[in-house]
């Protein structure tokens, strides 16, 4: 098995600012579409507020939002993805029964900002152009069902959540320090890390300067039982 940190979200360049931790629950506040990008409304969302708080006024509630990883009532999570970050997960060999975790930048009340992880979705078709799945993908506004969004346009689909709380441990940042660096826990240090090769980026101890580029980093649990036991504490706090 292969579990993917997976970014998205508000940040310092896309939207402008963390998304927010409203009563005790991160609200992951999906990027801008981008001129002549199909999306919907912050306000249909009802995000306008926190994306124009989050943005300092830069982005309105009429301002249209790429709502992806897109998240429905059934319990179920589709993500889009295209040209190098899709072919990075092609490469990666990733593929149904692999797991999604989504990490964003957050803050809450005025705190530092941080990176924690706010949903997941395990992986079970992967929908392209064509595909009778795509049909109800668009029904349902998923944008890369809509439009296209350049090439090896590819949406991810599976059972999936947000979570429900902003658990500690579900902060990949060390408390008081910057975002990017991270506490991961052992099985990530001795598997590795896609962006993050051997050397100096790796302090020691499961602490990491994260990668300030790239959007899937990939890690090969395989059988390891401390990566499945992570994996499953991570699922049962965000229920």
């Amino acid at each position: 098995m292969k579990i993917v940190l997976s970014r998205k979200g508000f940040d310092s360049t896309a939207g402008g600012g963390p998304s927010p931790i409203v009563a005790g629950v991160p609200v992951s506040l999906p990027i801008p579409a981008g001129k002549g990008r199909p999306g919907i409304s912050y306000a249909a969302l009802g995000l306008a507020g926190h994306a124009a708080r989050a943005s300092r006024g830069r982005v309105s509630g009429e301002d249209l939002a790429h709502h992806d990883p897109l998240f429905t009532p059934d319990g179920r999570c589709a993500l889009g993805q295209c040209g190098a970050a899709q072919a990075h997960l092609e490469n990666c060999g990733v593929g149904p029964g692999d797991l999604f975790l989504f990490f964003g930048l957050f803050c809450e009340d005025g705190a530092s900002p941080h990176h924690r992880i706010f949903g997941w979705m395990f992986v079970e078709e992967v929908a392209r152009v064509g595909d009778p799945a795509m049909r109800r993908l668009a029904a349902l506004g998923h944008p890369h069902a809509l439009a296209a969004h350049g090439t090896n346009d590819a949406i991810w689909c599976g059972p999936g959540g947000r979570a429900t709380s902003a658990h500690p441990e579900l902060q990949l940042s060390i408390s008081d320090s910057r975002p990017s660096l991270w506490r991961v826990p052992g099985w990530i240090e001795r598997a590795g890390l896609t962006y993050h090769p051997p050397g100096g980026r790796w302090q020691g101890g499961g602490v990491l300067q994260s990668a300030s580029r790239g959007q899937e980093f990939v890690a090969v649990a395989g059988d390891d039982a401390d990566a499945h036991e992570w994996a499953h504490r991570m699922l049962a706090l965000m229920a």
